[in-house]
């Protein structure tokens, strides 16, 4: 947006209100091509009172923009006919002046127009009815670019439906030319786009044949339609009209003379009619085929919907495991999802029921009706099995196909719903500070020293001897030249220099310099800003790109603003983008949870990562035997206090020894941050059986099953651990207990033998099977779930079934879905300049306006290089940090799971704050793919968040300085100065003499004498000294 306020003494009336702030602050669109014709519609404020006073004095990017009457409202809107623009012209500004086009009474768009070459590539389909009604999708570039779009085929239109920047859709009409192929031609205003694309129009489908001819008042039943043509339809659908009601349903083409449709209801009122009906009218909606929408050589004919008796009085019907159940009418049937044994008459249908036990529920399919007769409850120890008829009335002799299904819980039903409750019960209690938020102190240093647990800054200075009161001189006089902003810029430019000086180095001596300034911030955010001025300078000079700028850490600058931004966001992200972090890593832990996870390779049924996706067929059941694909639970003892209620804790049955410890760790200390309870490691897992039988389980014992060269972990489905069953985690045992054989009881259920179990007094009663030892010199592998594909010697057969790619991407996106929110609640969090009660941080808007200040004092007008530098500074610097490492912000432990489907997200974060189109194919990553539909709207967002900041506010240096003093205030006493200083004097004692030279030629460091008085720190430092 551009402002101005015009001068009092220079406004007549003719002109503008005086003191009124002309603005221009919309232009649409904002793209159109070169040879002109697009009408650009620019609505503002204060533009004008009469229309002759913009009527030649609109430009838009350069080019005259001729304003037309008809579009024009008095102050408030202009709409403009661009010219021609020149090869040469790519981008500019709107300008509108009112009256005399005079700087004083001139407004700038904020926004740029960009001139486009628009492009054809396909279309498709490339052949429809020669009635017309065919959506076709040409596909191509920059086509959302103008204001007017037509489309020919040959020399009639296809009428415009809508557009985006790589697809138009039109809609052919009758062809004025019979059946042919027709030329395609697009019009994007004055620009013609051709290409040799050709659409085939062909004669329109026929129906010939339905079968059957007759369904039920509900619909839905399936009608096999045969005819000629009808795979050259999109989206046909079958249709029913009684007593001026319209009922439609859906067909599939199964091909060019066959295609499978389900039945529309019958719009009757039920209640009223017991006999068979016939619609007024039965056809098909072919695109814009006539000929079919009303057939006359069908007599289809509806019956009334069946009627079903409950299976017995009480509603529950008790059978063995194996009995019939007898339903009445002739009908297939499904249990589940195996076709059962079925036994015809005229009325009656006798199923075998499946070998299962337990009470279920019976579900009725006929048609698009469902009804339940009951519950069967299949019991070994019932009496002979009783049956049951279940009367279906009103259908005569109708053939009905209808399913019975045994309703058994499966864990992916409704995943998205309890992700939800999870996290709920997970985060219920963490109003904020529940949340494991790491203190300021530990949260900068895994930011700053990565990977370094105890960092000298951390701790007093240490100093042997009668020295220390000499180096504590020494390193005070250091400071003071520290302090000195021309020396420290020299130390930088000179270490800079030095091809031993590596990248870490670079990365470390930023972190020690905001350590040591922690105190004075004023100080180290006019430092930083001198040495991005220098690192753009010097880019810029270099002939770089300019978008290039600040997207890698390869200066002291790059680090120095990554440490900048961490110490200053600290309070925004314990107010506000912490929750919705956390949030996500915890559904993202959960999410994987549900399904299978390899302890070895890391890899999961349930991921956002293809290399991290299980492809082979895991078959894993719930413990209690409940089915396939299942979360069973055992109950816990407080590791704690065992004489505390038991905890329930949900695990799978292929779960490793560890990874249940690690479940029950995660359950019994939810909200304890990780620090501070007990480690996996450390504690044995011991099934406690009853009358005192308890074993200890392990990953490897003697019972690990070995075949050929390859070791299996041991989970909970090798020690056939049952649903419910007891366990407690205790400290790790140091030795193997003794066996008494005498004690030694087994149970013959249990088909490992070599499994002692013993009864003895309450502190011997635990047996330990004994841990095995890789065997690396053997060559022995261990393996979980998948065997490592790495193994050169592994043969494809070896690996199990692999799935297809359509199959495992399809859970790729399944996955997604059930993340979704929480990846829009977190970015949506990140990109809001005022969002959960919190304001944008000043330190955001400060750096953003000091980039901006940047580009204008080098010319760079582009907005993308200016959007890049902004995404490349914040959000590529210090978010897409944060998002791949939780572990840095709280109290956790983050699995290569969880890292693998964070890095997932951060890419799309990334991509969101690029300007680049994303141009995908088949050979695309799928993180690319699984996000491709969101990352648009990302987009969108991110830019509202730059133009919302842009728009704010400047702050000034006062205002800043003094958030920047309360900030050195609030954490004076985290990091010890002269153990920073004492650091940073490492560098420059290493590099003294190649510092010196560079004080030395400096003008400023010069005249105050940096070099001499830096000489006198290292002769003091001096050992010898």
């Amino acid at each position: 947006m551009s402002k101005f306020v015009l001068p009092k003494q220079s406004c007549s009336c003719e002109e503008a209100p005086s003191g009124h702030v002309l603005t221009v602050f919309v232009i649409s669109p904002l793209r159109g091509p070169r040879e002109g014709g697009t009408l650009v519609t620019i609505r503002g404020e204060n533009l004008g009172l009469e229309f002759a006073q913009i009527q030649d004095h609109v430009k838009v990017a350069e080019v005259d923009c001729t304003p037309i009457r008809e579009g024009y409202i008095p102050a408030e809107q202009i709409v403009c006919e661009m010219g021609k623009a020149e090869k040469s012209q790519y981008a500019g500004n709107v300008q509108v002046c009112v009256g005399e086009c005079r700087p004083e009474f001139m407004a700038t768009s904020y926004k740029y127009y960009y001139f486009v070459v628009p492009k054809l590539l396909h279309l498709k389909p490339s052949r429809g009815p020669v009635s017309g009604g065919t959506m076709v999708n040409i596909t191509g570039s920059n086509l959302d670019a103008g204001s007017n779009v037509s489309i020919f085929f040959k020399d009639q239109k296809c009428t415009y439906h809508r557009r985006g920047g790589q697809w138009i859709l039109c809609r052919s009409q009758a062809s004025l030319h019979g059946c042919g192929n027709m030329s395609v031609a697009v019009n994007v205003d004055r620009a013609l786009l051709q290409r040799d694309l050709r659409f085939q129009y062909v004669e329109d489908p026929t129906i010939l044949k339905l079968e059957p001819e007759w369904s039920i008042f509900s619909g839905n039943t399936a009608v096999t339609v045969t005819g000629t043509n009808l795979d050259v339809i999109q989206s046909p659908m079958i249709r029913a009209k009684y007593n001026g009601r319209e009922t439609v349903n859906t067909c599939i083409v199964i091909s060019s003379s066959t295609m499978l449709c389900q039945a529309p209801e019958l719009p009757v009122s039920l209640s009223q009619s017991d006999e068979a009906e016939q619609p007024d009218e039965f056809g098909f909606i072919l695109d814009d085929v006539q000929s079919v929408k009303a057939l006359n050589t069908t007599r289809f004919t509806y019956h009334p919907n069946p009627v079903l008796e409950t299976l017995s009085m009480s509603g529950v019907l008790e059978l063995k495991p194996g009995s019939p159940i007898i339903l009445k009418l002739n009908f297939s049937v499904l249990i589940g999802e195996k076709p059962c044994t079925v036994t015809i008459s005229d009325t009656q249908l006798l199923c075998e029921s499946p070998n299962l036990t337990g009470r279920h529920k019976v579900l009725v399919r006929v048609g698009g009706m469902e009804f339940s007769p009951g519950v069967v409850h299949i019991s070994s120890d019932s009496p002979l099995s009783s049956t049951a008829m279940v009367s279906i009335a009103g259908a005569g002799a109708l053939l009905i196909f209808f399913i019975v299904l045994v309703l058994i819980d499966s864990p992916l039903s409704k995943p998205f719903a309890e992700l939800q409750t999870d996290i709920h019960e997970l985060t219920s209690d963490l109003d904020g500070a529940g949340i494991p938020f790491l203190d300021y102190r530990a949260y900068s240093m895994r930011v700053l020293f990565p990977g370094i647990e105890e960092h000298p800054v951390l701790r007093d200075l240490e100093v042997q001897g009668c020295r220390r009161e000499q180096v504590e001189k020494g390193l005070k006089l250091f400071g003071q030249l520290v302090n000195n902003k021309a020396f420290l810029l020299c130390v930088i430019r000179a270490l800079e220099s030095q091809r031993s000086f590596s990248m870490r180095d670079r990365g470390n001596l930023a972190s020690l310099v905001i350590t040591a300034l922690q105190t004075k911030l004023e100080y180290a955010t006019d430092l930083l800003k001198h040495l991005l001025s220098d690192l753009i300078h010097r880019n810029l000079e270099s002939n770089n790109h300019p978008k290039l700028l600040l997207r890698r850490t390869e200066s002291v600058a790059e680090k120095m603003l990554t440490n900048w931004f961490t110490l200053l966001l600290y309070k925004f992200l314990k107010e506000c983008a912490g929750e919705p972090l956390f949030s996500l890593f915890c559904a993202i832990k959960q999410q994987m949870e549900k399904g299978p996870i390899d302890t070895i390779t890391g890899e999961a049924r349930y991921s956002l990562s293809e290399d991290k996706l299980i492809r082979q067929q895991i078959d894993y059941k719930t413990l209690g035997g409940g089915g396939r694909r299942g979360v069973g639970a055992i109950n816990c003892i407080h590791p704690d206090n065992e004489k505390s209620a038991e905890i329930q804790v949900k695990v799978l049955n292929c779960d490793s020894i560890s990874q249940v410890k690690e479940k029950i760790l995660d359950t019994v200390y939810k909200n304890v941050p990780y620090s501070q309870r007990h480690k996996a490691p450390d504690m044995d897992l011991e099934w406690r059986q009853g009358r005192g039988v308890r074993l200890i389980l392990q990953d490897e014992d003697v019972t690990t099953k070995i075949e050929t060269d390859w070791r299996r972990l041991n989970t909970l489905s090798h020690y056939q651990v049952p649903d419910n069953a007891v366990m407690a985690l205790i400290p790790r045992q140091l030795m193997a207990y003794s066996v008494n054989n005498s004690t030694v009881s087994r149970t013959s259920a249990s088909k490992y033998e070599s499994m002692a179990r013993y009864t003895g007094s309450p502190d011997s009663q635990r047996s330990r099977t004994p841990m095995l030892t890789p065997d690396t010199e053997s060559g022995v592998k261990v393996w979980h779930l998948v065997k490592n594909h790495e193994h050169g010697d592994q043969k494809e057969g070896d690996r199990g079934s692999k799935m297809v790619s359509e199959i495992y991407l399809t859970r790729l996106l399944a996955t997604k879905g059930t993340l979704q929110k929480f990846v829009d609640d977190l970015f949506e969090t990140i990109f809001s300049t005022a969002h959960r009660g919190s304001a944008l941080p000043l330190a955001i808007k400060y750096m953003f306006d000091f980039l901006d200040e940047q580009a204008d004092k080098h010319g760079i007008h582009d907005p993308h290089v200016r959007h890049t530098w902004k995404s490349n500074c914040l959000p590529l610097r210090f978010w897409v940090n944060v998002i791949k490492n939780p572990q840095f912000v709280f109290d956790i432990h983050k699995t290569s799971i969880t890292d693998a489907c964070l890095s997932v997200v951060a890419q799309t974060f990334m991509d969101s704050c690029s300007t680049s189109e994303h141009r995908l194919g088949k050979d695309s990553p799928s993180n690319k793919l699984l996000y491709a539909k969101d990352i648009p709207s990302y987009k969108s967002w991110v830019d509202r968040y730059y133009w919302d900041i842009s728009r704010m506010p400047a702050i000034s240096e006062q205002d800043m300085n003094a958030y920047l003093a309360e900030q050195s205030r609030l954490h004076a006493q985290e990091f010890s100065t002269l153990s920073s200083l004492s650091e940073i004097y490492s560098y420059t004692h290493k590099y003294s003499q190649e510092i010196v030279d560079v004080l030395e030629q400096d003008g400023v460091a010069r005249k105050q004498k940096l070099a001499f008085k830096l000489e006198q720190v290292v002769t003091l430092m001096s050992p010898d000294s």
